[in-house]
């Protein structure tokens, strides 16, 4: 055996993280950023004086030829390939589930937390939505009998004893009585995306993130549509002040479509367990965006929290 040979085998074997693991634990970082910009841009809309379904509406349907394209281009080459045989481009069991799981995760999750976010600050919806890391390893055990590994459970602990000190202060700071019903909306979203991630990655594995992303955004902008027809009036949607079509081009993109296709191909790659844990950073981020842009108040109960969170998150890194 030469020394070269050797040498090679000695990096494979001292090698950390394989690749396919790095890269995915990258994806779900940058995805995680770019959301946490989400909640800052939809506070600089409800300023600006638009509302909760009004403001999904003009995300969506800024997002939506985007993705129509997307899955036009995917669409022809699944034809290319089973071109002169029986075999469906895309089964319509899988394109149906796929729809409504984009109702799920990417309509009725977003409604409700951007309903919620009409009521609480930009770092108590984040903190809320903390919960779904652990929405998703509970329902993975229980309907897909997934193992959760000792890590990940101590990951999970101690971030919620980060969350949970920063949540403590932050109520001191909201007293308006209507913060209870805001929280409890952001749950229902969160529990409403958890869902969307537990069953998202068997679909993903038959056809793709990428078509299913684009079936699932396509499918959540008609049931946007539909909400935003049965509430408003089609005149509200061009009399907005021109700045709120910026942050919805913002949000469409920026927030909306570059992290969907990162987040889900993470999950290919990582699992939705870590992906999700990776995640929970986003309210760290937020609550500094928030800090920074919005001016919300915050206490040095909030960076320690901040500190215990990270630590629970980097333990995830590590496979």
């Amino acid at each position: 055996m030469t020394t070269e040979t050797t040498a090679v085998k000695s990096v494979a074997k001292t090698s950390p993280i394989p690749l396919q693991f790095s890269w995915g634990v990258t994806l779900a970082i940058v995805g995680t950023f770019l959301f946490a910009l989400k909640s800052i841009f939809i506070k600089l809309s409800f300023a600006a004086g638009a509302d909760a379904t009004l403001l999904l509406a003009i995300r969506m349907g800024m997002a939506f030829p985007f993705y129509v394209i997307v899955f036009a281009v995917l669409l022809r080459r699944r034809w290319a390939l089973v071109a002169g045989s029986d075999v469906p481009a895309f089964p319509m069991p899988i394109v149906i589930r796929s729809l409504l799981l984009g109702f799920l995760g990417y309509y009725l999750a977003s409604y409700l937390d951007l309903s919620g976010l009409e009521y609480v600050s930009a770092q108590l919806e984040r903190l809320t939505l903390f919960t779904y890391p652990a929405m998703v390893a509970a329902l993975a055990w229980m309907f897909l009998g997934e193992q959760v590994n000792a890590r990940i459970l101590i990951a999970i602990g101690l971030s919620y004893a980060g969350v949970y000190l920063m949540y403590g202060q932050e109520k001191s700071f909201t007293p308006d009585a209507n913060t209870g019903w805001g929280v409890f909306l952001v749950f229902l979203a969160a529990l409403s995306y958890s869902l969307y991630v537990l069953f998202a990655k068997p679909v993903m594995q038959k056809i793709g993130s990428r078509e299913f992303t684009s079936l699932a955004m396509i499918g959540s902008t008609f049931f946007v549509a539909i909400h935003f027809l049965m509430t408003h009036s089609i005149n509200d949607f061009f009399e907005v002040q021109p700045i709120v079509y910026v942050y919805g081009l913002v949000l469409a993109f920026v927030c909306t479509v570059i992290p969907s296709f990162m987040i889900n191909e993470a999950i290919l790659k990582i699992g939705a367990t870590r992906t999700t844990v990776i995640g929970s950073v986003g309210p760290v981020l937020t609550m500094l965006l928030a800090v920074m842009i919005l001016g919300e108040p915050s206490s040095w109960k909030h960076f320690a929290g901040m500190a215990i969170a990270i630590v629970g998150v980097s333990l995830v890194a590590k496979k």
